[in-house]
């Protein structure tokens, strides 16, 4: 019976210790909101909810409105981020966001994807235009 409350007690504390490890600057959240042809947000955050209020305060103060700044993507752990533009023939344009990825060739890959089919959608332009590390480091094309 020792050794049972042995492992409980180092199990209690490995875990406490991650949690607090969590909380105190561990991995972060990130979100990307859109208000469509008015305003953005994106903030990286300690959770999901922080990084959301974030970026919906970011669009807001961008000249988007309450009502029209949606959430679009969001992921705990942050990872790496891809923002897709898509301008669709005629003129309409918007973002699409993937997040939660591993590495930055995973990210440009769904990128890749989400373009793959772009001419039989009838979008005109589709590409990458940023990356986002899970530190919120912004990188703009090229990604070379």
């Amino acid at each position: 019976m020792t050794g049972m409350r042995r492992l409980a007690t180092i199990l209690c504390v490995t875990l406490s210790a991650a949690a607090v490890q969590a909380q105190e600057g561990g991995r972060k959240a990130i979100a990307f909101v859109q208000a469509p042809e008015m305003s953005a947000g994106q903030c990286l955050d300690k959770d999901t909810a922080s990084a959301i209020d974030c970026a919906v305060k970011q669009c807001i103060d961008g000249g988007g409105t309450a009502e029209d700044c949606q959430v679009n993507a969001t992921c705990y752990p942050a990872n790496w981020s891809v923002d897709v533009f898509m301008m669709a023939d005629g003129g309409p344009h918007w973002h699409q966001y993937s997040c939660g990825w591993q590495t930055r060739e995973l990210a440009l890959k769904a990128a890749e994807l989400a373009c793959s089919t772009a001419q039989k959608d009838g979008l005109v332009e589709c590409s990458a235009v940023q990356l986002i590390d899970e530190n919120g480091k912004i990188t703009e094309p090229p990604f070379n």
